[in-house]
């Protein structure tokens, strides 16, 4: 029995970097709609479209369920999305982008995937333009959602 918690506790912390790389996180000393409405008027002041602000407390509530504050923005600018569904039309599975603000009881947490992750199992170039313009975008988005 030890040595299968041993391997299993070796898995978890070889597959940890991973799963690491594929999200990144920033914190926010305010709540979640605070957090919410500061990248909402980010994304709005670069340029970008905001297609759905999605509370997921408030779904869960409206079925008796509890889960903690959490609200989703989808958004994106075409400039920026179109090339990379040229290159891969699946690319259109995974844009546009995503925030998910949730809260944990300090504040709120602020997360995203990478576009590297998001485009790892497409045709899409890992040193292709707009993924590095993707992720200044994200990083300085939510940024600004986190009072920075």
């Amino acid at each position: 029995m030890t040595r299968l918690m041993t391997a299993i506790g070796a898995l978890v912390m070889a597959a940890t970097p991973v799963l690491a790389d594929d999200f990144q996180e920033r914190r926010s000393a305010d709540d979640v709609a605070t957090t919410m409405d500061r990248l909402v008027a980010a994304v709005e002041g670069a340029g970008a479209t905001v297609f759905a602000r999605v509370n997921h407390g408030a779904g869960a509530a409206s079925v008796e369920l509890e889960l903690v504050d959490a609200e989703l923005l989808v958004f994106g600018n075409p400039m920026l999305g179109t090339p990379a569904i040229q290159d891969d039309i699946r690319a259109g599975l995974v844009l546009p982008l995503r925030v998910l603000v949730y809260g944990d009881g300090d504040g709120s947490v602020i997360t995203w995937e990478t576009p590297d992750s998001m485009f790892d199992d497409l045709e899409i170039e890992d040193d292709a333009p707009y993924i590095e313009r993707m992720n200044g975008a994200l990083d300085n988005l939510t940024a600004a959602a986190a009072g920075e």
